[in-house]
């Protein structure tokens, strides 16, 4: 015992002595990706046990995989990288990252934030995999889809429903898009007290501190050469490297090559990426600073109750009632709801890198699942699934299958009080 102690305290004083932070992670370029990150699809269903059968299907889905959102960030780049070029100071690195810039430029043009053929494979494979595993009841009943208006959500939607029909085309399904569903699936544009929320420094301190002190500043100085490059100050080096760090994330998501590793570290691509999530988790998720960034799903998470209550009743028209929003709908929901690992409190916002990452809580085509089960003697149980593989909904239990009115009273308390029905 006394051995492992002292082995310990050496261990202890080796990290202290090469300067390791605790707080370091060291995912690989892939997580790095972020919430750009393509769907991870699961390798198998985690089927119902025997003794249940599926009554109903609560879906809330992000978006499947999109080109650049935005060309912002190419711009931005071209225009230093341009600047640079016509001063005769890019580098062999620079006149790289130049040309693939350019083709992202070209590429994505008049497509910024459409969804793509693998956006539309992802939403099609999730659609395959559902009916897979109810299609009982999907032979029986009725589908209603909602979404976004944003065209990659209306686009995923009926690439979902249409790969639904392709397996059943017996089946009713009805589809509605448009602004009419915003409370639902973009509550972060309507509700007004949030949109005030966001244009307050309430997030942003932290958020400029994590970026000043962690966003590497080395990936932006290889691209340059001669006194332009030795003219850029850190914050500037900083700037750029967000931007190049932005586009690299977004490129498998485009169903290009990941070219992250040839211009970051795996330790430049976890501090840039750490930055990128904290952003999303300030502004997202509830925190200490705000429990307003989850409330704004309450309105989602009182329909999803209500709806599965019908079923729950048998009196419910629907066999499933599908959503399709945004990253920006899904991290609120899955934050209120206190799932593992999309709900985390501190005050120390350098650890939430380690426990809310947004490449596990919302890659392209995120999502969510309530499958409702009845047993032979009318019970109805609950299962939650989030990019389909169960997780546990309670506190302190790994319970995956829970009475649905334990479940109800447990969602119910997690709306605010004067939003309850």
């Amino acid at each position: 015992m006394r051995r492992l102690h002292l082995i310990a305290i050496i261990l202890f004083t080796a990290l202290i002595a090469r300067g390791a932070d605790p707080t370091d992670t060291n995912y690989g370029f892939t997580e790095c990706e972020g919430s750009a990150m393509p769907y991870p699809a699961p390798e198998e269903l985690a089927a119902l046990p025997d003794s249940l059968t599926a009554i109903f299907v609560n879906h809330v889905g992000r978006h499947g995989a999109r080109f650049l959102s935005s060309p912002k960030n190419v711009v931005e780049l071209l225009r230093v990288l341009n600047e640079a070029d016509s001063a005769r100071s890019l580098s062999p690195k620079g006149k790289e990252m130049k040309a693939l810039a350019e083709f992202v430029m070209e590429t994505s043009r008049n497509r910024w934030g459409a969804l793509d053929s693998l956006g539309m494979a992802e939403q099609r494979g999730i659609a395959s995999r559902m009916f897979r595993a109810y299609g009982q009841l999907f032979n029986e009943g009725k589908v209603n889809a909602i979404s976004s208006y944003a065209p990659r959500c209306v686009m995923s939607m009926y690439e979902f429903t249409h790969q639904l029909d392709r397996l059943n085309n017996h089946q009713e399904i009805y589809t509605s898009a448009g602004r009419q569903n915003s409370p639902l699936m973009r509550p972060f544009d309507v509700d007004s007290e949030f949109v005030d929320w966001m244009k307050s420094d309430a997030w942003k301190a932290p958020y400029e501190m994590q970026f000043a002190t962690m966003m590497p500043s080395a990936p932006a100085r290889k691209l340059f050469a001669g006194e332009f490059g030795k003219a850029l100050t850190a914050e500037r080096a900083q700037e750029i490297t967000s931007w190049m760090f932005h586009i690299l994330q977004g490129l498998p998501a485009m169903g290009l090559a990941d070219r992250m590793g040839s211009y970051f570290t795996r330790g430049e691509a976890n501090a840039a990426w750490s930055c990128t999530n904290l952003r999303h988790y300030l502004q997202r998720s509830a925190t200490t600073l705000s429990t307003l960034p989850a409330e704004i799903a309450a309105p989602l998470l009182v329909e999803l109750v209500t709806t599965a209550d019908k079923a729950a009743e048998g009196d419910q028209p629907y066999c499933a009632m599908l959503r399709f929003g945004h990253a920006e709908t899904l991290m609120p929901l899955l934050s209120l709801m206190r799932l593992k690992g999309c709900y985390y409190m501190t005050n120390y916002f350098d650890t939430a890198a380690l426990h809310w990452r947004d490449f596990d809580i919302v890659p392209m085509a995120a999502n969510l699942q309530m499958v409702l089960a009845r047993t032979k003697g009318g019970k109805v149980y609950v299962r939650f699934e989030l990019n389909e593989r169960p997780v546990p909904l309670l506190p302190n239990s790994d319970a995956v299958y829970i009475p649905w009115q334990t479940a109800r009273e447990y969602l119910l308390r997690c709306v605010p009080l004067h939003l309850r029905p």
